[in-house]
């Protein structure tokens, strides 16, 4: 527990919170870190018997400012979130390839007359965007955990590339799977009432924001 008197500790560490982005855990563990290692300077000066306000100042001044420390840690907090990301498209991506067809199989109109061939075109870019997706999302882990055992510049573009590739792939998923919905639901109007239609809709829905989200926050990590 930090020292009512720590003022010029806690106001670095704010001041590093204000600019830092990326994920709250990570984000959190890197200033819990950060506190106790200032706050363990400002004792050992203090045990030396230099007065307060100055050991707080030379343990600060120890630790480095933002402008040195916030590239090295905004870099680490862009990995979090790109393993973040990368985790959630993995698993969303591979619900949407295992169960993006149950969503009509069984149905009134499944064995009527063929959909368009554009329709068709459409439904099968929906599957391949997911593919895509799960193999970026592979992609994405395997790059994070090589840049952890030896971080590299090479690494640190492929991730970045890695990112915009998801991203895009949130972006494409998003205007082609609710094309694709729409277009379902004028082409047969039972599909308005079709149990899986619905579940798959509300899913779809849900899954895309929670990517938004995530994409969101690795483009503030990455930009910063």
């Amino acid at each position: 527990m930090p020292r009512s008197e720590d003022v010029l500790v806690e106001e670095h560490l704010r001041e590093l919170a204000a600019r830092l982005h990326g994920p709250t855990r990570l984000k959190s563990d890197l200033l819990t870190e950060a506190r106790h290692g200032l706050l363990d300077a400002v004792e050992a000066y203090r045990e030396g018997g230099v007065p307060p306000t100055e050991a707080q100042r030379r343990a600060v001044a120890e630790f480095g400012s933002p402008a040195q420390l916030l590239p090295s840690w905004q870099a680490e907090l862009a990995v979090g979130a790109l393993r973040g990301f990368s985790l959630r498209m993995l698993a969303i991506a591979a619900v949407g390839v295992i169960a993006g067809d149950l969503t009509w199989q069984g149905s009134s109109w499944s064995g009527g007359s063929r959909p368009p061939a554009v329709y068709l075109l459409l439904s099968t870019s929906v599957e391949w965007i997911w593919t895509g997706s799960l193999l970026l999302a592979a992609a994405g882990l395997l790059v994070v955990a090589a840049g952890a055992r030896s971080p590299r510049p090479g690494l640190a573009a492929a991730q970045r590339a890695v990112g915009a590739g998801l991203t895009g792939a949130v972006a494409l998923g998003m205007l082609a799977g609710t094309a694709l919905f729409a277009w379902s639901f004028g082409l047969w109007d039972a599909a308005l009432h079709w149990p899986p239609m619905i579940i798959g809709g509300v899913l779809a829905g849900g899954a895309y924001f929670s990517l938004v989200r995530a994409a969101r926050g690795w483009l503030r990590a990455t930009t910063r």
